[in-house]
């Protein structure tokens, strides 16, 4: 069990011993209603006094209104803390998909794609959408798409139709498809294609919810991720620190799965003390 981890949560220390890189997260002002700690500054602090070392993230501003700008916002946190945040880039199909493409393949800031169908009402099979699959397909960068269950653009089973196309593509799963029938949806995805991950962060996710899915996908098939500050990273990680893994499966989800992913290796070993299970 990850009791090590319990307790350092529950006195408000940061966790120790185990490697930590939220795979997804957000920055800065959303339209809609107003976001606390929005700032790469303030997200920072949140990830230090929480043991966060690393978080990958793409900006408010790129998903919702302009994606070069957006990107480049998502760049100046990336340069203020270079060792703390990596960048996903946002590709929308209606501004200039191949303008982002080639940013993203000439800069290293960049470690993956973002792609949300659902703000940007374009389905995830569509045409537009054909360049990420084949830069993805050529660089092995991953993609992380939001998914919903029952979209019009984005419902996990769209999916397989990208990755019959497109086999081997590395492609995140953001939210698992929110609702439990959208997990189960999603974990029917997963398990059809070993390229896919489940990433786990959304309103409706709970420690149960998260401890089914790694039981039923495998602890190499789960990404923690926070969508912070949208939701705050606080919540989000106690879901996973109290969904009752055990020790490895845990730091498994927390981290060691995104650090391969990503090519972001382990800051440290991995030792879970006490509980007499270790990771390189």
């Amino acid at each position: 069990m990850s009791d090590p981890l319990l307790a350092a949560m529950r006195s408000g220390r940061p966790l120790d011993g185990v490697d930590v890189i939220d795979a997804h997260a957000h920055l800065g002002p959303y339209s809609l209603f107003f976001i606390p700690d929005a700032d790469a500054r303030t997200m920072v602090d949140v990830m230090d006094r929480t043991g966060v070392r690393m978080t990958v993230l793409s900006s408010h501003r790129a998903i919702q209104y302009d994606a070069h700008s957006g990107n480049s916002e998502t760049l100046r946190a990336v340069d203020r803390f270079p060792d703390r945040i990596a960048g996903y880039a946002v590709v929308n199909p209606w501004q200039q998909p191949d303008r982002e493409l080639r940013r993203l393949a000439a800069e290293p800031r960049f470690v993956g794609v973002k792609l949300h169908p659902d703000l940007h009402e374009y389905p995830l099979t569509g045409a537009l959408y054909q360049p990420v699959w084949e830069y993805a397909a050529q660089s092995g960068r991953p993609v992380l798409t939001h998914t919903w269950h029952t979209s019009a653009y984005d419902d996990p089973e769209a999916i397989d139709a990208v990755l019959a196309r497109h086999p081997g593509v590395r492609l995140i799963l953001g939210h698992s498809g929110v609702s439990p029938a959208g997990m189960a949806a999603s974990l029917a995805v997963v398990r059809r294609h070993p390229s896919t991950y489940l990433e786990i962060c959304g309103s409706s996710m709970t420690g149960t919810l998260v401890r089914w899915l790694v039981e039923q996908a495998g602890a190499d098939r789960v990404l923690f991720g926070s969508d912070f500050p949208f939701i705050d990273l606080r919540f989000s990680l106690g879901r996973v620190i109290g969904a009752g893994l055990p020790a490895a499966e845990a730091a498994a989800v927390l981290g060691g799965n995104a650090a391969a992913l990503f090519g972001r290796p382990p800051r440290r070993a991995q030792t879970l003390v006490g509980t007499g299970e270790c990771r390189d």
